[in-house]
Formats: C-alpha cells, sequence, structure tokens
C-alpha cells in the first residue's frame, strides 16, 4: 500500500494553480519525445493559444481534436523533445496502458473556453 499524501490547505494549494478550460485545435506526433507523445495545440481565449506535449497516444489523433481539456497554466514551460511545453493538460491513467500514458479529463456539458477550474 502506497502512503497518503499529507493533508494540505487549499489555499496554499490549489488556489494557486492556474487551470483552465482549453480546446484542442491540432494534435500532431512528437518524433523526437522519449516517449510516444503527441504535440497538442490547445485554445484557451483570453490566455492564448498554447503548446502541450503529452502522452495521450491511446487516443488517434482525430479522437482528441476538437476536444475540450483541462490544462494548468502556470507551471514553468518544459522542453520535450523539439517542443516547448508550456502547460500542463490533465489527465488519468488510460486503462491498461504503461505508466504515464493517459486520457483527457473533459467536461460533461460544454463550457466556457478559458474558463477556471474551481
Amino acid at each position: 500500500m502506497t502512503e497518503e499524501k499529507p493533508i494540505v490547505s487549499k489555499e496554499e494549494t490549489f488556489d494557486k494553480l492556474e487551470i483552465r478550460l482549453g480546446w484542442i485545435i491540432g494534435v500532431e506526433e512528437e518524433t523526437k519525445a522519449p516517449k510516444k507523445a503527441y504535440r497538442l495545440k490547445i485554445d484557451f481565449g483570453k490566455f492564448g493559444i498554447k503548446t502541450s506535449v503529452g502522452r495521450f497516444t491511446q487516443h488517434s489523433p482525430e479522437e482528441l481534436l476538437n476536444k475540450l481539456v483541462l490544462g494548468v497554466l502556470n507551471f514553468e514551460p518544459r522542453q520535450i523533445g523539439d517542443s516547448t511545453s508550456e502547460v500542463l493538460i490533465l489527465g488519468v491513467q488510460y486503462p491498461k496502458a504503461d505508466s504515464g500514458e493517459a486520457t483527457i479529463i473533459t467536461p460533461v456539458a460544454d463550457a466556457k473556453i478559458g474558463g477556471k477550474l474551481f
């Protein structure tokens, strides 16, 4: 069994994250990433179009295109392969896939692009 993480305050953790709703407008394979990954172009409305590199490869590019996703906008950018990943797209492990391979988290109803997660 894994150790539980310590209890933290919402104000000191969650409230510091800028998690916003985006719309995937482009999907390409990131061929230089250490593991199979996609380079996603995501429109966050007034927050701009951002690039994210993530392991959502159990889905086809066509399956991801035009989906709504949640992204953390205020993490430091990371170089992955030939791309700078500017935003972390939130996901959960894809069923029975290798660690790190994920499926996106998406709202049930349409919501405003750039809307804040709370």
